[in-house]
């Protein structure tokens, strides 16, 4: 069964400033922020501003059916480069991460490239994996979005793209 999507599909684009206020009314969702964990301390359109000004970063909005579903980033953490994403949550299971991701990886020169996931957040994991990620160590941290330290896997993706 391949992936749930409209005769347009998923792309991606370079993110526009417009794209901000979107970003920001679907970071703000409290369910987003609980499944994300590991959040902003400054969950305000400055953030994304500081993201949008940041050369070092590589940045694409998600694009569904016409519509901003998300954002896709590569950034440098712990001296490793990482991957990220934010989905809306009306976008949620329908294969736009991952069909996200798969678009994504080809624009990335360097690997190997990591990604992380709280441990309870099973669909991030599973469309990491789908793409070819896989579980290479856990960690854990202080997650603004929920108050409390939470257990994340680190996620390798070693070479190449799946196939």
């Amino acid at each position: 069964m391949g992936l749930q999507t409209n005769d347009e599909g998923v792309r991606l684009r370079e993110v526009k400033e417009s794209d901000l206020p979107i970003f920001f009314e679907q970071q703000l969702d409290p369910a987003a922020n609980y499944m994300a964990a590991f959040t902003s301390k400054d969950p305000t359109e400055t953030h994304w501003k500081n993201i949008l000004s940041n050369r070092d970063i590589q940045k694409m909005t998600i694009i569904h059916n016409g519509c901003v579903a998300g954002s896709i980033l590569r950034f440098e953490q712990f001296g490793n480069p990482e991957v990220s994403y934010w989905i809306g949550k009306q976008y949620w299971g329908k294969g736009i991460a991952t069909e996200a991701l798969l678009n994504f990886l080809p624009k990335i020169k360097v690997l190997p490239l990591y990604a992380r996931a709280a441990k309870d957040n099973l669909a991030s994991i599973k469309v990491l994996e789908k793409c070819g990620f896989e579980r290479f160590d856990e960690d854990k941290g202080y997650s603004h979005a929920r108050g409390e330290e939470v257990e994340e896997f680190i996620l390798k993706l070693e070479s190449g793209n799946p196939g």
